[in-house]
C-alpha cells in the first residue's frame, strides 16, 4: 500500500475560467491565472499562470496568450491539456524522478453538456489521470463553506466565478434546482472595458478592466466605506493621445447595474422552482455567496435589498469551491453519489 501511495497522487482541482486551484494533501499548492502562452512556430508551452499573465495583451507575433477556458467550459483543448499538464507539473516541481499516475476530481459548471464534460475528462485523463471523477461546483462550494449536504433541510448557493454564476439548492446530497448562467466576472470585465469606451473615450485592455473591478467595483452607488477613485491611464480612441481619468466606484456600480440585475432574475428563477418546504429553509438560513465575485462590494446587501431573503458572504470565497472539491475528495467513498 506504501508503495502504491507513493505511485499515485491524489489531487483536487477547481478548474476555473479565470483561475485554476489545484488541493494536494488539504493544501493549497497551486493557485494561478488559468492562462498560457504558447510559441507559435512550435505549439510549445512557453509560461503558464501568473508568468503568461504578465505577458498577456503584450505579446509579439511569435508567442500568443490563450485563455483556454471560456465561460467555464473548455474552448481551446490543446492549450487546456497543456496547462493542465503544466499545473500538475508545479505540484511535483520538488520531485522531477518520475509522473506520479494521479487520482483526480475536478470541479464543472452544473450547466455543462456531456460533450464539456467529456472535453474536461479528456483532458485530465491526457495529463496522466488514471482515476478522473467530476464534482458540480455549487456542490463543491456548498462543501467548502461547511454546509452539511447530506442534511434533509434545503440550502442555497449562489457561485459567481469567472465564466459562470451557478445557483443552485442543495438538499439531501443532491441539487434540487439549479441554474448556470454566463454572466460573472469576465462579463463585468467587459461590461467596464465597454463602459470605458463609451463614457470616456478611452481604450484599455483586459487586464487594466480587471484592476478597476477590482479596485473599486461596486454593486451599490452608495457604499458605508467607500474606495478611493482609480486613475485609468490610456489612449484616447478620438487622438490617440494619452490621457487620465479617474474613476469612482459609484460609475462601476452603474455599469455593472445590467449584469448584476441578470443574476437577481436566475435566482429568483431559482427560488421560484423551489419546494416550499426548502424553501422555508432558505429563509431561514439565508442564501451563501461564493466564488470571486462575491467580493463585489455591496453585492450582499444589494440582493439582499432585492430578494427579502439574507444573502451571507463565504469566508474566502475564492477558494470555496476548491476547499469542497479537496472535502470531496478526501471522502471519496462517501461522496460518491455526488460524482459524475
Amino acid at each position: 500500500m506504501g508503495l502504491f501511495s507513493f505511485l499515485t497522487q491524489e489531487i483536487a482541482m477547481d478548474l476555473g475560467t479565470a483561475n485554476t486551484i489545484i488541493i494536494h494533501n488539504d493544501k493549497i499548492v497551486v493557485d494561478e491565472p488559468s492562462i498560457v502562452a504558447i510559441d507559435t512556430k512550435t505549439g510549445k508551452l512557453i509560461a503558464i499562470g501568473h508568468a503568461a499573465q504578465q505577458m498577456h495583451g503584450k505579446t509579439h507575433e511569435n508567442i500568443k496568450t490563450i485563455r483556454p477556458l471560456k465561460d467555464g467550459v473548455i474552448a481551446d483543448f490543446n492549450a487546456a491539456e497543456q496547462m493542465i499538464r503544466g499545473m500538475i507539473k508545479l505540484v511535483n516541481k520538488k520531485n522531477q524522478l518520475f509522473n506520479p499516475t494521479l487520482k483526480m476530481i475536478v470541479s464543472i459548471p452544473s450547466g455543462s453538456t456531456d460533450v464539456e464534460i467529456r472535453a474536461v475528462r479528456d483532458s485530465t485523463e491526457h495529463a496522466n489521470g488514471r482515476e478522473v471523477y467530476m464534482i458540480y461546483e455549487p456542490m463543491a462550494a456548498a462543501l467548502g463553506i461547511g454546509l452539511d449536504v447530506e442534511a434533509p433541510e434545503g440550502s442555497m448557493v449562489v457561485d459567481i466565478g469567472g465564466g459562470t454564476t451557478e445557483i443552485a439548492v442543495i438538499a439531501l446530497g443532491g441539487i434540487v434546482c439549479n441554474q448556470s448562467i454566463r454572466v460573472a466576472g469576465d462579463g463585468f470585465t467587459a461590461d467596464i472595458q465597454s463602459y470605458m469606451r463609451h463614457q470616456h473615450n478611452i481604450k484599455i485592455g483586459e487586464r487594466t478592466a480587471e484592476e478597476i473591478k477590482i479596485k473599486v467595483g461596486s454593486a451599490l452607488p452608495d457604499l458605508d466605506n467607500p474606495p478611493p477613485d482609480y486613475i485609468v491611464r490610456g489612449p484616447n480612441l478620438m487622438t490617440a493621445m494619452p490621457i487620465e481619468i479617474p474613476i469612482s466606484y459609484q460609475e462601476i456600480a452603474h455599469c455593472l447595474d445590467k449584469s448584476i440585475s441578470k443574476i437577481e432574475s436566475a435566482i429568483v428563477a431559482v427560488l421560484e422552482q423551489t419546494p416550499p418546504e426548502l424553501y422555508a429553509d432558505i429563509v431561514q438560513k439565508g442564501i451563501f455567496l461564493t466564488g470571486g465575485g462575491a467580493l463585489l462590494r455591496g453585492l450582499d446587501k444589494r440582493l439582499t435589498d432585492k430578494i427579502q431573503i439574507p444573502f451571507h458572504v463565504a469566508d474566502d470565497p475564492l477558494h470555496a469551491v476548491a476547499r469542497g472539491t479537496g472535502i470531496a475528495l478526501k471522502n471519496i467513498d462517501r461522496f460518491t453519489f455526488l460524482m459524475r
